[in-house]
Protein backbone atom coordinates (compact mmCIF):
# COMPACT_ATOMS: atom_id res chain seq x y z
CA UNK A 1 0.00 0.00 0.00
CA UNK A 2 1.41 3.35 -1.02
CA UNK A 3 0.80 6.57 0.91
CA UNK A 4 -1.66 9.03 -0.56
CA UNK A 5 0.29 12.19 -1.40
CA UNK A 6 -2.87 14.36 -1.22
CA UNK A 7 -3.20 13.66 2.57
CA UNK A 8 -0.12 15.44 3.83
CA UNK A 9 0.24 16.81 7.36
CA UNK A 10 -0.39 20.32 6.03
CA UNK A 11 -3.86 19.25 4.87
CA UNK A 12 -4.70 17.76 8.25
CA UNK A 13 -3.84 20.85 10.34
CA UNK A 14 -7.12 22.73 9.66
CA UNK A 15 -9.09 19.59 10.48
CA UNK A 16 -7.17 19.09 13.75
CA UNK A 17 -7.68 22.76 14.69
CA UNK A 18 -11.45 22.34 14.27
CA UNK A 19 -11.41 19.30 16.56
CA UNK A 20 -9.42 21.20 19.18
CA UNK A 21 -11.78 24.18 19.04
CA UNK A 22 -14.92 22.03 19.26
CA UNK A 23 -14.94 21.80 23.10
CA UNK A 24 -14.95 25.62 23.30
CA UNK A 25 -18.04 25.75 21.09
CA UNK A 26 -19.69 23.03 23.18
CA UNK A 27 -18.81 24.95 26.37
CA UNK A 28 -20.32 28.14 24.91
CA UNK A 29 -23.43 26.19 23.99
CA UNK A 30 -23.65 24.90 27.58
CA UNK A 31 -23.46 28.48 28.84
CA UNK A 32 -26.22 29.45 26.43
CA UNK A 33 -28.38 26.55 27.60
CA UNK A 34 -27.66 27.42 31.26
CA UNK A 35 -29.02 30.96 30.86
CA UNK A 36 -32.72 29.96 31.14
CA UNK A 37 -31.88 27.84 34.21
CA UNK A 38 -30.09 30.81 35.80
CA UNK A 39 -33.09 33.05 35.08
CA UNK A 40 -35.41 30.47 36.63
CA UNK A 41 -33.19 30.45 39.74
CA UNK A 42 -33.47 34.22 40.07
CA UNK A 43 -37.24 33.98 39.73
CA UNK A 44 -37.42 31.28 42.38
CA UNK A 45 -35.50 33.50 44.84
CA UNK A 46 -37.92 36.34 44.06
CA UNK A 47 -40.84 34.03 44.74
CA UNK A 48 -39.12 32.87 47.94
CA UNK A 49 -39.47 36.34 49.42
CA UNK A 50 -43.23 36.02 48.98
CA UNK A 51 -43.42 32.52 50.53
CA UNK A 52 -41.65 33.25 53.83
CA UNK A 53 -42.60 35.79 56.47
CA UNK A 54 -40.51 37.12 59.33
CA UNK A 55 -42.26 37.08 62.71
CA UNK A 56 -41.39 38.55 66.08
CA UNK A 57 -42.65 38.62 69.63
CA UNK A 58 -45.28 41.39 69.91
CA UNK A 59 -43.12 43.21 72.50
CA UNK A 60 -40.52 44.06 69.82
CA UNK A 61 -40.95 47.76 69.06
CA UNK A 62 -40.18 47.74 65.37
CA UNK A 63 -42.65 46.68 62.71
CA UNK A 64 -40.15 46.50 59.87
CA UNK A 65 -36.60 45.32 59.44
CA UNK A 66 -33.93 45.59 56.77
CA UNK A 67 -32.48 42.62 54.94
CA UNK A 68 -29.10 43.64 56.35
CA UNK A 69 -30.43 43.51 59.94
CA UNK A 70 -31.90 40.05 59.31
CA UNK A 71 -28.62 38.87 57.86
CA UNK A 72 -26.61 40.16 60.83
CA UNK A 73 -28.96 38.78 63.51
CA UNK A 74 -29.43 35.37 61.89
CA UNK A 75 -25.71 35.10 61.09
CA UNK A 76 -24.74 35.79 64.70
CA UNK A 77 -22.90 39.05 64.07
CA UNK A 78 -25.54 41.19 65.85
CA UNK A 79 -27.96 40.66 68.71
CA UNK A 80 -30.26 43.59 67.99
CA UNK A 81 -31.90 45.38 65.10
CA UNK A 82 -30.68 48.87 64.16
CA UNK A 83 -33.90 50.30 65.64
CA UNK A 84 -32.78 48.89 69.00
CA UNK A 85 -33.86 46.15 71.32
CA UNK A 86 -32.20 42.80 71.90
CA UNK A 87 -33.50 40.00 69.65
CA UNK A 88 -32.97 36.26 69.67
CA UNK A 89 -33.10 34.36 66.35
CA UNK A 90 -35.19 31.19 66.26
CA UNK A 91 -34.60 28.67 63.47
CA UNK A 92 -36.70 26.10 61.68
CA UNK A 93 -35.07 22.69 61.65
CA UNK A 94 -35.50 22.12 57.92
CA UNK A 95 -37.95 22.38 55.05
CA UNK A 96 -38.94 24.72 52.28
CA UNK A 97 -39.44 27.83 54.44
CA UNK A 98 -36.02 27.31 56.03
CA UNK A 99 -34.29 26.87 52.67
CA UNK A 100 -36.07 29.86 51.14
CA UNK A 101 -35.26 32.14 54.09
CA UNK A 102 -31.59 31.16 54.08
CA UNK A 103 -31.29 31.62 50.32
CA UNK A 104 -33.13 34.96 50.24
CA UNK A 105 -31.76 36.66 53.36
CA UNK A 106 -28.58 34.87 54.42
CA UNK A 107 -27.23 33.70 51.07
CA UNK A 108 -26.21 30.26 52.34
CA UNK A 109 -27.41 26.69 52.16
CA UNK A 110 -28.68 25.08 55.36
CA UNK A 111 -25.48 23.10 55.86
CA UNK A 112 -23.23 26.15 55.29
CA UNK A 113 -25.41 28.26 57.59
CA UNK A 114 -25.27 25.71 60.42
CA UNK A 115 -21.53 25.23 59.92
CA UNK A 116 -20.96 28.96 60.37
CA UNK A 117 -23.01 28.89 63.59
CA UNK A 118 -21.05 25.88 64.87
CA UNK A 119 -17.86 27.84 64.23
CA UNK A 120 -19.19 30.73 66.35
CA UNK A 121 -20.25 28.33 69.11
CA UNK A 122 -16.93 26.44 69.21
CA UNK A 123 -14.98 29.70 69.31
CA UNK A 124 -17.07 30.91 72.25
CA UNK A 125 -18.55 33.86 70.37
CA UNK A 126 -22.18 32.70 70.45
CA UNK A 127 -24.62 30.03 71.51
CA UNK A 128 -26.52 28.03 68.93
CA UNK A 129 -30.00 29.48 68.28
CA UNK A 130 -33.00 27.44 69.36
CA UNK A 131 -34.18 25.26 66.49
CA UNK A 132 -37.78 24.05 66.27
CA UNK A 133 -39.37 21.41 64.05
CA UNK A 134 -42.55 23.08 62.77
CA UNK A 135 -44.01 26.46 61.88
CA UNK A 136 -46.58 25.99 64.68
CA UNK A 137 -43.85 25.36 67.27
CA UNK A 138 -41.97 28.46 66.07
CA UNK A 139 -45.10 30.64 66.29
CA UNK A 140 -45.89 29.39 69.80
CA UNK A 141 -42.31 29.93 71.00
CA UNK A 142 -42.01 33.41 69.47
CA UNK A 143 -45.40 34.47 70.86
CA UNK A 144 -44.28 33.61 74.41
CA UNK A 145 -40.61 34.66 74.30
CA UNK A 146 -39.68 38.36 74.53
CA UNK A 147 -37.16 39.35 71.85
CA UNK A 148 -37.71 36.23 69.73
CA UNK A 149 -37.61 36.68 65.98
CA UNK A 150 -38.07 33.91 63.42
CA UNK A 151 -39.35 33.00 59.97
CA UNK A 152 -42.17 30.71 58.90
CA UNK A 153 -44.06 29.79 55.78
CA UNK A 154 -46.42 32.57 54.72
CA UNK A 155 -49.31 30.10 54.65
CA UNK A 156 -48.81 29.02 58.28
CA UNK A 157 -51.21 30.40 60.92
CA UNK A 158 -49.43 33.09 62.92
CA UNK A 159 -51.79 34.48 65.52
CA UNK A 160 -50.13 35.98 68.57
CA UNK A 161 -46.98 37.22 66.81
CA UNK A 162 -46.03 40.35 64.91
CA UNK A 163 -45.26 40.05 61.19
CA UNK A 164 -42.29 42.24 60.30
CA UNK A 165 -42.10 43.94 56.92
CA UNK A 166 -38.70 43.36 55.31
CA UNK A 167 -37.17 46.15 53.23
Amino acid sequence: MTPNPSLSAAHLIPFIEQIVKAPKRIFNMKKLLALPLFAAGILSVTVAHAQVIVIANPAIKTSDVSKADLHEVFSGSASSFKEGGHVTPILLKSGTANDEFLAAYIGKSDSAFRASWRSLVFSGQATMPKTLDTDAAVVDYVAHTPGAVAYISKSAPHEGVKVLAVH
